[in-house]
């Protein structure tokens, strides 16, 4: 079927995080959540299920995992085994739970900032210590500065949290740059746990490379996580998993969750097994719709937005808006809110390196978007 990705539907009032949030004025493009309905057979899937009258205790079943096992191999040629897969009710508990299982209170976690918030906030919160070498600017884009993440490296780190495709910068790493990082975590022993939650949304000219293909010796040291909530829009309903190869990270990978990380309810069971079976109509689609939202928005903020910088997007819908030479006083992101009403994610989040920059969700049907950046544009003339 056809999906018409253009047309406006109602939100507010339906419990939305993202629409209720900052009230009826503002229009909120912040946290990563499309505005567009899941995918018809995601949908049907759910209803089915529902209609059953049933909801006690599930497991994955086996079809699920044979999905999730056969989709990696046609798409990375990468072959896992079912006893290799850990459900989790969400990347951030994964995240979470490999910081605490592979790093010890006191030690430290190596991340590379700007970088997802929960990267940089919920190890200190838990006792680790940050290890934050940040990401380097190179024209409209970043690249790592090897040299920097390993000075960085002394005795504390045990674990590198990997992000890529990369949130904020939309960075899809090569397999050069990979190796590369795969070789000073093996020196230095690090467990890498890489998140790949955006690994589907992936523009024409780039390839996701999952970190555990690289050989053998890295999927031994590696906890990959991935999910279909981003991809297909499924974040409220809470499935996500992670792989693991290694018989001894999966050890302590369940000694550590156990009694503490429940499981994937039912209604996450159906809508993962429908989203990778019967899904890719939709994705295809979707990446379409949001490869033209990403260039409008790019001519956009070139045209219309002085001052403002967008990182060049390889991945993802979550775009990196460099504001620190458009005259705004203060703070872009409470400047946008307060004189724009658009709600942003503020870059102070994403850790070192986030100053004066603000990430903005373009995942929306293309009216919303051109609104809410003909406030923003409205707003900065006013400086």
């Amino acid at each position: 079927m056809r999906y018409d990705f253009d047309m406006v539907r109602e939100r507010r009032g339906t419990d939305s995080v993202k629409w209720k949030k900052y009230g009826g004025e503002v229009l909120p493009l912040w946290v990563a959540d499309m505005d567009f309905p899941s995918a018809e057979p995601i949908i049907q899937a759910l209803r089915q299920r529902v209609d059953h009258g049933f909801f006690g205790y599930t497991r994955p079943t086996e079809e699920l995992c044979q999905v999730i096992e056969e989709r990696l191999k046609k798409l990375y040629g990468w072959d896992i085994q079912t006893e290799e897969l850990f459900f989790l009710p969400g990347l951030v508990t994964g995240l979470n739970l490999s910081f605490q299982a592979y790093a010890a209170p006191g030690e430290g976690v190596l991340v590379q900032p700007p970088v997802y918030h929960h990267f940089v906030k919920d190890p200190v919160i838990h006792g680790r210590a940050l290890i934050d070498p940040p990401l380097v600017q190179s024209g409209d884009t970043y690249e790592i500065d090897f040299d920097a993440l390993e000075k960085s490296i002394t005795d504390r780190p045990k674990i590198f949290i990997l992000c890529n495709p990369h949130n904020p910068v939309a960075r899809v790493y090569t397999r050069q740059e990979l190796e590369k990082l795969a070789e000073i975590c093996l020196r230095h022993h690090l467990i890498i746990c890489s998140d790949e939650i955006h690994g589907d949304l992936i523009y024409p000219g780039y390839q996701h490379i999952p970190m555990a293909t690289l050989s053998l010796e890295v999927a031994d040291q590696t906890v990959t996580l991935m999910a279909p909530s981003k991809t297909y829009n499924l974040a409220g309903l809470s499935c996500g998993f992670a792989i693991i190869k290694n018989p001894e990270l999966q050890k302590v990978w369940k000694n550590t969750s156990l009694g503490l990380i429940p499981g994937v309810n039912i209604m996450g069971h159906v809508a993962a097994l429908a989203a990778y079976k019967d899904g890719q109509d939709w994705l295809d689609q979707v990446l379409i719709y949001l490869k033209d939202n990403r260039d409008f928005l790019s001519r956009y903020v070139e045209d219309k937005l002085p001052g403002v910088r967008m990182t060049r997007m390889e991945a993802t819908y979550l775009a990196w808006l460099d504001c620190r030479n458009a005259g705004i006083p203060g703070n872009p992101y409470d400047y946008f809110l307060r004189e724009a009403k658009v709600a942003l994610n503020d870059g102070v989040e994403f850790g070192r390196g986030g100053e004066g920059f603000v990430r903005l969700n373009f995942a929306c049907p293309r009216k919303t978007l051109t609104e809410a950046l003909e406030r923003m544009s409205r707003a900065l003339k006013k400086l």
